[in-house]
């Protein structure tokens, strides 16, 4: 009997178009150790079954003991994913505002307020202009601690109260 999980990335590699299979093999192949080949043979083995099968899977691919086969599908999974979310990313605002705002998160994290203020600035400015109102909101408070950080570092006074960035944020949002 399969588990859920199984039949979920069956059902994605099923759903996949021709072109997002070539590109998975393309992105997986650029790393290429000897663990992503075994990520390859198992995902071209899914593709030819028509129904899902452990036994059957497991007799397609003998490098494969049935222990790994759990971490091989946990990890073919997110590869798909992020595979995708490359190949996705120029289609969709919401996509390149997330991945915008998580390079600024790491640069923040990293103590490089100015670069992640940079970023940030760039992401708030997309956002109005595709009316992504939802990042701004999240964006914001982020935005905010990288100006104080870079004002701080530059010593240049700081007076911020919780009521003005209150209204900042209101303001910005209604914009």
């Amino acid at each position: 009997m399969a588990n859920r999980f199984s039949d979920t990335l069956f059902q994605l590699i099923h759903s996949l178009e021709k072109s997002e299979k070539r590109h998975f093999k393309l992105y997986i192949k650029r790393s290429s150790t000897k663990e992503d080949l075994k990520i390859v043979q198992l995902f071209d083995a899914l593709d030819k079954l028509s129904d899902y099968d452990e036994k059957s899977l497991l007799k397609k691919l003998p490098g494969i003991e049935k222990p790994q086969l759990s971490n091989l599908k946990t990890h073919l999974y997110k590869q798909i994913l992020a595979s995708l979310r490359l190949l996705k990313s120029s289609d969709s605002i919401d996509l390149q505002l997330n991945e915008t705002f998580d390079y600024a998160h790491i640069l923040y994290k990293k103590g490089l307020f100015q670069q992640s203020l940079r970023l940030l600035d760039r992401a708030k400015e997309t956002a109005r202009a595709n009316q992504k109102f939802n990042f701004l909101v999240q964006v914001l408070p982020v935005l905010h601690g990288c100006r104080v950080q870079v004002a701080y570092f530059q010593y240049q006074p700081v007076i911020v109260t919780y009521q003005l960035y209150k209204l900042r944020l209101c303001h910005c949002i209604l914009q």
